[in-house]
């Protein structure tokens, strides 16, 4: 995985890192640490950008990120993070079905997503496709990245 991808859809943020971006939810999900908005932004802005490039895809540096990261929240808010359950197999790895949250959101904007459309993209494509379908969240990015991601095309006005 690039270190250093950010997605067409957070381009209003990614310069600030006001948000927590994909590629960094992903790693929070990988190595297990729950991290709140606001720990977020209590980081200094070289600690955020640590965090956007440090590897998190091998055994040691799962470790070591996760290591570092509840270090950096504990410095700057004096607790640690939460942990979260680490999937052997994380749903968006998985290629075999798309999950339910998905396609009911692609429906919700009228879109349709194949099983080969699902098999064609990375894992970090399809962890921010399961992240802005969750219930109960805004998911106004979700067409984006539907749009960005190859699987449909920008619904055209009619004039």
């Amino acid at each position: 995985m690039t270190h250093d991808l950010f997605f067409q859809f957070e381009a209003d943020f990614v310069q600030s890192l006001r948000c927590i971006p994909m590629q960094v939810r992903y790693k929070l999900d990988t190595c297990g640490v729950k991290l709140q908005l606001q720990h977020w932004n209590q980081l200094n802005d070289r600690d955020r950008r640590a965090l956007v490039d440090r590897p998190c895809d091998t055994t040691a540096t799962i470790q070591d990120y996760r290591d570092r990261l509840r270090q950096l929240v504990h410095t700057q808010t004096g607790s640690y993070p939460k942990d979260l359950p680490i999937e052997e197999e994380p749903p968006w790895s998985q290629t075999d079905t798309i999950p339910a949250d998905v396609l009911t959101e692609a429906a919700r904007w009228d879109r349709t997503i194949s099983i080969d459309q699902w098999r064609s993209l990375s894992d970090l494509q399809r962890f921010a496709l399961m992240k802005l379908s969750r219930p109960g969240h805004e998911n106004r990015n979700f067409q984006p990245a539907l749009i960005e991601f190859g699987l449909t095309e920008p619904v055209k006005d009619c004039v």
